[in-house]
């Protein structure tokens, strides 16, 4: 049951997930009597197992949902077939305004599949819509229409320290302001729900405070997919990027695919509104196409041909030009917004995710209306610490070593991670990573995490989250991770139980002046118990300062 907006339509939709096993599988001249029951007497099923049948199979399962619905009575019932990686299994998705008769209509719907090859569809059919007729009506759709302003943040990397820093610029314009992300459901500032709230609920649950005047909200690929978004529009959406992570499950396999899942938040944006989009990835920068909002990206390039084109059809941009923060608009001079030095965020402009978060989070604050000096205010008193972004790009001092904590979950994550390791490592330093992996990742992207963190760490050590192993073991796990840090030459890595001990080993070891990076996912409070505990400060943004100008002079 999707409850508002999703993949296959911008309101509320069922979504079946159909084994064809028996369709692909009958006879031929059973396939062409079924076709001709439902409508398609001119088809070609094609032979059964191959590809045509599997093409016959979308064609005539679209064809049979509308059939039931007209025969059951609903007229003019817009249907959309996806297929899976599995070629016995496709996707069904249709609308529905009464519950209990749609649930009812998807049942009938499998109950006609699961019984090919029948020798009596038409009576089959017949039985089928009767009960859809006579079905409950049910309640209607709980998605909520907003009555205050909406920022919706989504992406693969980013979106949480985005959508705090845009929380926190509207709190700065003196907002009460309700936000939901993996964390949990904030009002002014305050958890009142903690949890992961990246889906459609966490929406409700902010707007059912009745004190928010603003409202921020983080929506994540599962949420689309499982549940809808929860709101009917927004009027401000973000979309950091598109990057792999999650693929493999609820029949998202590639990239593109994944960015379809992305844009449906763009999507719902409404008409006089604006979607930022990350000029510097393609997939995000093409979701211009199916939107009904203006478009304002935003590029570390000046000169980008993203910037250009939306330019020219009347949007707006954000860029960093001369080390400012920038706003430009057709036929304008440059907006100065403020200086990346000035933004604590970006590590002095050297952390180049937190720079792209810092440009999308400017613009969907000017989007939404808030004042130019007031977010730049809000930028320069948002700070990388557990405060202000807990989990993302938290730094700390043990003495002279740095200890650097953020999720990282997936290949773009432990990139930025090991990039702001790098931009507070002395000359001469080392860098020592806590390496981990959630279980739902495919095999080859874990690996990858073990190549890349092997390569750009100094010394590497595996810390396993045994919370979020989700179906796979330890052993597994450790392997993966192993393997593709031999593909990069390193072949003796320290396995421990949990991230708190991956984090005490490592630190262990360092050395004055290294830095201690550690991908952080289930663990959080108690990695920071255990550096208070230790005599750990976290780093204001003059320590911060201070690390970079002794990093690079």
């Amino acid at each position: 049951m999707l409850e508002g907006p999703n993949l296959y339509f911008p309101r509320a939709a069922i979504k079946l997930t159909l084994d064809i096993g028996a369709l692909s599988d009958v006879p031929t001249r059973t396939a062409q009597a079924f076709a001709r029951r439902i409508g398609l007497g001119q088809a070609r099923p094609g032979e059964p197992g191959t590809g045509f049948r599997q093409r016959f199979a979308i064609r005539a399962v679209a064809r049979l949902v509308r059939a039931l619905a007209a025969e059951s009575g609903t007229t003019r019932l817009a249907v959309r077939v996806r297929p899976t990686s599995d070629p016995h299994q496709i996707v069904v998705a249709y609308p529905w305004r009464h519950r209990e008769r749609a649930q009812e209509m998807g049942r009938a719907v499998a109950e006609v599949i699961d019984a090919l090859p029948a020798t009596d569809v038409d009576e089959l059919m017949h039985r089928a819509a009767e009960r859809v007729a006579a079905a409950a009506v049910g309640e209607g759709p709980r998605t909520l229409t907003p009555g205050v302003p909406v920022v919706a943040v989504t992406g693969t990397n980013g979106k949480t320290t985005t959508s705090r820093m845009i929380a926190h610029v509207a709190r700065t314009n003196g907002l009460v302001v309700g936000w939901s992300n993996t964390d949990g459901i904030y009002v002014d500032g305050a958890l009142v729900e903690a949890g992961d709230y990246s889906g459609p609920s966490g929406a409700g649950r902010v707007l059912a405070h009745p004190e928010v005047e603003f409202a921020v909200t983080e929506t994540a690929r599962g949420g689309i997919l499982l549940k809808g978004i929860g709101l009917t529009r927004n009027d401000v959406s973000v979309v950091t990027n598109v990057s792999a992570d999650h693929l493999g499950l609820q029949g998202i396999d590639t990239l593109d695919q994944l960015a379809e899942v992305k844009a449906v938040v763009p999507r719902i944006t409404r008409k006089g509104g604006w979607a930022v989009l990350n000029g510097d990835d393609p997939r995000v920068l093409a979701m211009r196409t199916v939107i009904k909002a203006r478009p304002w990206v935003f590029s570390r390039d000046p000169d980008s041909p993203a910037i250009r084109e939306v330019l020219n059809e009347g949007g707006r941009a954000t860029t960093v030009i001369d080390g400012w923060v920038c706003v430009v608009a057709p036929n304008a001079d440059p907006e100065l917004v403020v200086e990346l030095v000035d933004v604590p965020m970006t590590l002095a402009g050297l952390s180049r995710f937190n720079v792209e978060n810092t440009l999308a989070a400017t613009s969907a604050a000017l989007a939404a209306g808030i004042p130019r000096e007031v977010v730049a205010a809000g930028l320069r008193s948002f700070r990388p610490d557990a405060e202000h972004n807990p989990g993302r790009m938290n730094f700390f001092s043990i003495g002279e070593v740095t200890v650097v904590v953020d999720l990282a979950h997936n290949e773009a994550g432990l990139e930025a991670l090991l990039e702001v390791m790098g931009g507070v490592r002395r000359p001469g330093a080392r860098l020592l990573l806590g390496l981990g992996a959630v279980g739902d990742r495919q095999d080859d992207l874990i690996e990858r995490l073990g190549e890349i963190g092997a390569m750009g760490s100094d010394v590497v050590a595996i810390g396993h989250k045994q919370h979020y192993l989700r179906g796979r073991t330890v052993a597994e796990l450790d392997g993966l991770m192993r393997a593709g840090a031999a593909r990069v030459g390193v072949e003796e890595l320290e396995s421990y139980p949990t991230e708190v001990a991956a984090l005490a080993a490592l630190v262990g070891q360092a050395q004055p002046g290294d830095v201690v990076g550690l991908m952080c996912h289930a663990e959080r409070e108690d990695v920071f118990a255990w550096i208070a505990e230790h005599d750990g400060t976290a780093d204001d943004p003059e320590t911060l300062g201070g690390k970079v100008r002794a990093a690079h002079g």
